[in-house]
């Protein structure tokens, strides 16, 4: 409607989305990376309840198509101090939710929690964390300033690897950071298959099963 019309598409589509509640290959998929492939969809996926506010009222501001994912887990698992008076946060902007040295960690929504968790779990660990909030726009000189500080990096998502919003971040810092790196770029997904519906198959799909691991491979290499 825009580039034949010159209209406007003033419209939020929220977008319920993520496993880890057993709910099985139809109500579980990170469905983020194919809409990312289309021009002119903003796509937002916070991780924490003031975000979530902030976005959504930018969003609604925002005249442009903006599909607004939200992580069913997160519902019900996450508590934040919510201000009660409007405000908005610019969409396309990242946020540092830790301050570190040695990597750099990049993910967003549940992977958030997922990362603060494991370095909660190992304070010795001296981490960027980038909660990238906005996936269309990418807030990519965020992404290399921290880059060209730790010299180390893991691109983490909840989705699927094999083509998996990861990828495009991946070889962006190649071309654009390739001379600061010190190790090969880590990225951490899914397992490529549907999700299971059992509790236990679907921890061992997670891409969180493989996080730990790959962070001390990453800090060794």
């Amino acid at each position: 409607m825009h580039w034949r019309w010159g209209q406007h598409v003033d419209v939020v589509l929220r977008m319920p989305t993520g496993a880890g509640v057993a709910a099985g290959p139809f109500h579980s998929q990170s469905n983020e990376a194919w809409f990312a492939h289309t021009p002119g969809l903003k796509i937002v996926y916070p991780a924490f309840p003031y975000d979530a506010k902030g976005l959504l009222l930018a969003a609604f501001e925002d005249p442009n198509p903006v599909m607004f994912f939200e992580h069913k887990k997160l519902y019900r698992s996450v508590e934040q101090e919510v201000p009660v008076d409007y405000y908005t946060l610019p969409i396309g902007k990242a946020a540092k939710v830790r301050e570190g040295l040695e990597l750099t960690i990049i993910t967003y929504g549940l992977g958030v929690h997922w990362a603060m968790e494991v370095l909660d779990k190992h304070p010795s660990i001296s981490a960027d964390l980038i909660d990238l909030r906005t996936l269309v726009p990418l807030d990519i000189d965020v992404i290399l300033q921290s880059v060209e500080k730790t010299h180390r990096v893991m691109v983490l998502h909840e989705d699927c690897t094999f083509g998996g919003i990861g990828a495009e971040i991946v070889a962006m810092i190649q071309a654009r950071a390739f001379e600061h790196l010190d190790a090969p770029i880590m990225r951490i997904g899914s397992l490529d298959t549907p999700i299971p519906f059992n509790a236990k198959l679907e921890e061992n799909f997670l891409a969180k099963n493989r996080l730990e691991k790959a962070l001390f491979d990453l800090m060794e290499y």
